[in-house]
């Protein structure tokens, strides 16, 4: 948590007791886009007329405390549906495509009386670890200007740091909340697949992406997952397990006793950066005196899980990509003399490299001589870790990791080596593969780079409620961030 930044939940309270006015709050996160947004990049699109407009007649109405994010202003990442604000993926392809719907979350939180400030800047088509593959522009790391944000929701992470706004939405497909949030120093939740409604969110890998919160502090990401969450008609993949009160489960637990933690060895084992290994043991030093038990737990086949992850993400992402093809929305070249030139003039010149790579890796690995060898292998990959995770639940309650084996690296360092880029994501992808909920909160600030360092608490199917108490327990142990470095001046 920042020491020096309101967050959501005290917002809130301010609100509902009359002692700020929304038109302030909005004005505020306006004015802090206004001074940062020069030198992180991260926002897409605003709003600032109608936000401002909405802000003034909730002052002319006064506080509903029925709506639980009344006058909260709040950025979507910009692969979520809005009907008022472009959609565009950070694609060239979408650069001027608007939606006439509102995805079921974006819905949610505006009946749950959020403001919406505009979109957040993203990988293309959430393809990416760094978001330097956005099409629009490149998103700098709050702490160190020089540094990446992480990816793909890494203009939501950004723009959180650095007080834009008060909470964020942004998608999960490998670790694209956790690592963002880890390299920008801020809290970021990854719900169970399917407790989060998909409808209106573009898809990259349809089994695999997941929206979640990014907020200042856990109390927040539990108050914004509060109205997101639950089952959506108009999404197949949502489910019908009950939704608790994420944000009342915190004040029903103040310690971890009688919890057991368990750390993964193939993840504690693996090769990090001296300070992402002595911030994540003075992390877990903090879990221990809060009463939990560690547990070493076992889970042997998460060391394929990122070979089996991009395997599975971009045969899906081949299939999911193919409705881009200039006829019905988007880019169309105007060169192409008929329609087999139009598709391929289209798509070679407004997609970009990284999404033209596993398009064309997706289609082989699907094509008809390799299913077997390659698709048909990751996905038998994907339940043995699945089981892994069962069996390792079995032994303890949560699991505990570094998000990410280093802090943020430098813009263009990886971006000529995507499979350096990829195995940035080998903490986190097992749990998508296996559909399964985690939330990274701030451990600190390393010491020699002075950068942000993640850890991740990951748990059974439709655990958010647990998750979210050890989370907030631990977080209230750790020293609290001063605001990010390179914003100061």
């Amino acid at each position: 948590m920042y020491h020096d930044m309101r967050t959501l939940c005290t917002t809130r309270l301010l609100l509902q007791k009359k002692e700020i006015k929304v038109s302030e709050v909005v004005e505020e996160c306006l004015d802090n886009i206004r001074q940062t947004e020069p030198d992180i990049r991260a926002m897409l699109h605003i709003r600032e007329e109608q936000a401002l407009e909405e802000a003034r007649e909730m002052d002319r109405q006064g506080p509903d405390n029925e709506k639980p994010l009344w006058g909260v202003p709040m950025t979507i990442k910009d692969v979520i549906c809005t009907r008022d604000i472009p959609t565009t993926c950070g694609s060239r392809i979408l650069e001027n495509f608007t939606p006439g719907y509102d995805a079921t979350l974006v819905q949610r939180l505006r009946q749950a009386g959020a403001i919406i400030l505009g979109k957040t800047n993203m990988d293309e088509f959430a393809m990416g670890s760094s978001t330097e593959n956005s099409a629009l522009q490149s998103t700098s790391n709050p702490w160190d200007l020089s540094r990446v944000p992480g990816g793909s929701s890494g203009g939501s992470a950004a723009s959180i740091a650095a007080g834009q706004s008060l909470g964020s939405i942004g998608t999960d497909t490998g670790g694209s909340i956790r690592q963002p949030a880890s390299f920008c120093g801020v809290v970021g939740m990854k719900p169970t697949y399917g407790r989060v409604s998909r409808y209106g969110l573009v898809a990259f890998g349809s089994s695999l992406d997941q929206a979640g919160p990014m907020t200042l502090s856990v109390p927040d990401s539990a108050a914004v997952l509060n109205v997101i969450s639950g089952h959506d008609p108009l999404d197949s993949t949502s489910s019908n397990a009950p939704v608790p009160d994420y944000l009342d489960a915190l004040e029903k637990r103040k310690d971890l006793h009688g919890l057991r933690i368990g750390l993964p060895r193939q993840y504690w084992e693996e090769k990090m950066s001296p300070e992402v290994d002595a911030l994540s043991r003075k992390a877990l030093e903090n879990v221990r005196e809060a009463g939990a038990r560690t547990v070493p737990v076992d889970l042997p086949h998460v060391q394929h899980g990122v070979a089996s992850y991009y395997i599975i993400a971009m045969a899906e992402a081949s299939s999911n990509l193919a409705r881009f093809d200039g006829v019905r929305y988007g880019y169309r070249d105007q060169e192409a003399r008929e329609l087999l030139d139009m598709y391929r003039r289209t798509r070679s010149r407004a997609l970009g490299e990284e999404v033209q790579r596993r398009i064309m890796i997706g289609t082989y690995v699907l094509s008809a001589g390799y299913y077997d060898a390659y698709y048909k292998k990751a996905a038998q990959i994907r339940r043995l870790i699945h089981q892994d995770f069962m069996q390792a639940f079995e032994d303890c309650d949560l699991l505990c990791s570094p998000v990410v084996p280093s802090t943020a690296f430098r813009l263009g360092e990886n971006v000529d080596d995507p499979l350096q880029m990829y195995l940035t994501d080998i903490f986190t992808t097992s749990l998508n593969l296996a559909g399964l909920p985690g939330i990274s909160i701030p451990a600190g600030l390393g010491h020699e780079t002075g950068l942000p360092v993640g850890i991740q608490f990951m748990g059974p199917a439709f655990g958010e409620e647990l998750l979210l108490q050890a989370a907030g327990i631990l977080e209230q142990s750790l020293p609290a961030l001063p605001f990010p470095s390179a914003l100061k001046e």
